[in-house]
């Protein structure tokens, strides 16, 4: 067993290195990611017509309703057939900041880290096999870095494009997660 304690330096580097990959992925390579958001079709119309709604921020399904006895309801029924369909966030208007989401998600980074460590932490000692380190920290990096995309795939119909897309980003994060586990793993 290695200690957590004895990981810190292998936490903290491999998030800032996973902080700076995505920064790259997301800015110095954007069109990688330039079709998962496409713009809506008629979008002035859509905006003009639900501006006045003054719709809270918040996640929001249209049509929606309370129960599931709602669902089965002939009302709702053709409410669905009618369209559109639409699972949405809303957020605040106005231009939005870079600096909380960034700062979100290097806390993310470190989190996931940290739970890789604690995982090959547990199973490994000191002087580690390296395979065994790359294998017992990435595979946990991995999870936590891609598994929960594809439930938006699976349950709110995202295109899976965009979801492969965040698969592989965060395979490349578990990556250089693992490997910076391997190098600076106590001997």
């Amino acid at each position: 067993m290695t200690e957590i304690y004895a990981l810190w330096l292998p936490i903290l580097l491999s998030a800032v290195f996973v902080f700076i990959l995505s920064s790259i992925i997301h800015m110095a390579i954007p069109a990688w990611h330039k079709s998962d958001y496409p713009k809506l079709p008629q979008e002035k119309p859509f905006m003009e017509a639900t501006r006045p709604l003054n719709l809270t921020p918040g996640d929001y399904m249209v049509p929606g309703c309370d129960n599931m006895a709602e669902m089965k309801t002939p009302e709702f029924q053709e409410r669905i057939k009618l369209g559109p369909v639409i699972f949405m966030t809303i957020l605040p208007n106005g231009m939005f900041s870079m600096g909380k989401p960034l700062a979100l998600w290097f806390i993310y980074c470190i989190v996931v880290s940290a739970f890789s460590g604690l995982i090959a932490g547990i199973a490994l000692p000191h002087a580690a096999d390296h395979g065994k380190i790359l294998h017992l920290a990435g595979f946990p990096a991995l999870m936590g870095y891609t598994f929960a995309l594809w439930q938006y795939s699976i349950w709110y119909r995202r295109r899976w494009l965009t979801t492969l897309k965040s698969t592989i980003d965060g395979l490349i994060y578990a990556i250089a997660t693992a490997a910076t586990f391997v190098w600076l793993w106590p001997q």
